[in-house]
């Protein structure tokens, strides 16, 4: 069976609308997808990550804003990664502090979460790792997906200064994903990639 591991952005959870696409589109090709509730704070998130991967053995990494930050740390992992936010202690520095609703159902029911000082301080602390240790490997391994029209998250010159070009593409869309992109833009490529 191949195992996809879904990374969801900020505020979300594994309930997102893109895992359910996900497990839709790929049900009848003996495909698992995973796609747990990332911890709030970042510096349990990455270990939470860590685990995830050394217990799952993913065959691929798909990932979105703020969950490709951290899958980018993943080294040795086969990844994709959708609009990240490689800057989410500037982006919640500027964007204002205090409770912040799930954008998804979690697991543990939680409605809402904090944003305050100690969550950018953990966010600033973990992306002192982004792009840390690059190998050719990692550069073979890793494939940025980049929204033409996200107002949100602008982080191509850095995945580009990292990486190169030789797996970077855009896409006709924003932040967000929706259906015709995962279908017209990801799907095709998680199929190449896993060669389904």
């Amino acid at each position: 069976m191949t195992n996809i591991l879904y990374l969801h952005g900020f505020g979300g959870s594994g309930a997102s609308g893109t895992a359910k696409g996900l497990r839709n589109a790929l049900y009848t090709m003996d495909v698992r997808v995973s796609s747990p509730d990332i911890p709030v704070m970042p510096t349990e998130a990455m270990a939470f990550l860590r685990q995830q991967v050394a217990e799952q053995q993913p065959d691929i990494i798909l990932a979105t804003s703020m969950g490709a930050m951290y899958a980018e740390q993943l080294r040795g992992q086969l990844r994709i990664l959708v609009n990240p936010s490689f800057c989410m202690a500037r982006l919640l520095t500027f964007g204002g502090m205090g409770r912040k609703p799930f954008r998804n159902p979690r697991q543990d029911g939680a409605k809402d979460f904090k944003v305050d000082k100690a969550m950018i301080d953990q966010f600033r602390s973990v992306e002192k790792h982004s792009f840390e240790g690059i190998t050719e490997t990692d550069r073979e391994l890793v494939y940025g997906l980049f929204g033409l029209h996200d107002k949100r998250v602008n982080c191509q010159q850095d995945f580009l200064r990292h990486y190169g070009s030789d797996h970077f593409a855009t896409f006709d869309g924003d932040h967000y994903l929706n259906d015709t992109i995962l279908h017209h833009t990801v799907l095709p490529l998680i199929r190449q990639l896993l060669r389904l």
